[in-house]
């Protein structure tokens, strides 16, 4: 049997960096854990912020630790009730030309002029882990998800690190498309 490993649903979030978390809460302000994610080191704020776009708003959880640049990931439902147009599909991290979005906070606003991305589907792994799948970073694979309405999910990039760990990343969308409810596992084919 292959080897199977946790897919993951990613909801709508957003990456702050320290100024512009400073900005929206307060200079001496900080993030609070309210719940560690399954990558180590990364969690989920008691924080949230509301991003504000032409056609609506909605808020959305921070994820700390803090990051060298803003960041927010939707699914394309989102962005479009947000009004937002031309929102890509993105690896985290890749936001040149990408779209901003206003953000609100209890003591300031930040208007950002890029950032907003629809994360590209991807797998964390360790190097122990992609040498046992028999992949490499940033390679694009295609993921079987056994559920309700089972599906293939192809154009999933391989995210290599000692600092991860294995998990699979989806976004809303592509949960409700695949019933990908509970614990879900994924199998590379």
């Amino acid at each position: 049997m292959a080897k199977q490993f946790l897919v993951e649903t990613s909801a709508r979030h957003i990456h702050v960096t320290a100024a512009t978390f400073a900005t929206l809460f307060g200079a001496d302000a900080e993030l609070h854990n309210k719940k560690d994610l399954s990558q180590p080191g990364q969690y989920a704020c008691e924080e949230r912020v509301k991003l504000v776009g032409p056609k609506g708003e909605m808020a959305v959880t921070i994820l700390g630790p803090f990051r060298p640049a803003d960041q927010v990931e939707l699914s394309f439902t989102d962005a479009r009730a947000l009004g937002l147009k031309g929102v890509p599909v993105r690896e985290s991290g890749d936001v040149a030309g990408t779209p901003g979005v206003k953000l609100v906070g209890p003591c300031g606003e930040v208007e950002i002029t890029e950032g907003v991305i629809v994360a590209k589907r991807h797998i964390h792994m360790t190097t122990a882990d992609a040498a046992e799948l028999g992949v490499a970073d940033k390679q694009i694979v295609s993921v079987k998800l056994d559920t309700a309405r089972p599906v293939i999910l192809g154009d999933v990039v391989v995210r290599v690190s000692d600092k991860f760990a294995l998990a699979m990343h989806i976004d809303t969308d592509e949960c409700n498309a695949a019933a990908a409810f509970g614990e879900v596992m994924g199998e590379i084919v």
